[in-house]
């Protein structure tokens, strides 16, 4: 299996931290978002133009939370996907939660205080960063709420849920995500950094 990626996308390194928690055999090719050549490619995998993908025997398959999902379908012996029908149901919430409400958010954010001022030179909108803040204030407070009482976000081990809801945060300092006043989700944070496959992709990224 070939993996595409860039060190400088969340969704990617979701990706890379189920790929090193499930001990994959996947080889990784960077793609250069500022070469003109590589774009042409990323386009040839994957017509959203977007990363990661991942190649399997000429199946090429695109959106990160799918990748996870098919990576974790062809490993067995792990926890991170299990296969009970509610506990799977459960991840696949937080999964689709993610991408759909918790890391737009974040990446309005992350686009303003952080890409803008690269790919246009413009600086950050006060009225998108109004916007983004109160959508991320809501998402962040409903998983606060949830991680109450809980180490982990279905169940007691670190699963793909988990992996998806964190790896948007990994710009957290960076792009200054108002985040501090959302104790239990800052301590699950912290949980999760801790974890080796976060300090491996963190090397790597």
């Amino acid at each position: 299996m070939r993996l595409y990626y860039s060190p400088l996308s969340s969704n990617a390194r979701r990706v890379a931290i189920a790929v090193h928690m499930l001990g994959a055999e996947v080889d990784v090719v960077e793609i250069n978002l500022a070469s003109e050549a590589d774009r042409r490619r990323l386009l040839e995998l994957n017509p959203n133009g977007m990363l990661p993908v991942l190649e399997d025997d000429g199946f090429l398959l695109w959106e990160s939370c799918a990748i996870m999902q098919y990576l974790a379908d062809k490993t067995p012996g792990h926890e991170l996907y299990q296969r009970d029908l509610r506990t799977r149901a459960d991840v696949n919430r937080w999964l689709f939660w993610a991408c759909q409400h918790f890391s737009p958010a974040i990446g309005v954010l992350t686009w303003e205080r952080i890409w803008k001022g690269y790919v246009t030179g413009q600086p950050a909108d006060p009225r998108e960063e109004a916007r983004g803040g109160a959508d991320l204030e809501q998402f962040a407070s409903v998983l606060d709420g949830h991680l109450a009482g809980r180490q982990w976000v279905v169940g007691d081990a670190v699963t793909l849920a988990d992996i998806a809801l964190a790896a948007p945060l990994m710009y957290i300092g960076k792009a200054s995500l108002p985040l501090s006043g959302h104790a239990n989700l800052m301590a699950w944070f912290a949980r999760v950094q801790l974890l080796p496959a976060w300090l491996q992709t963190e090397r790597e990224f």
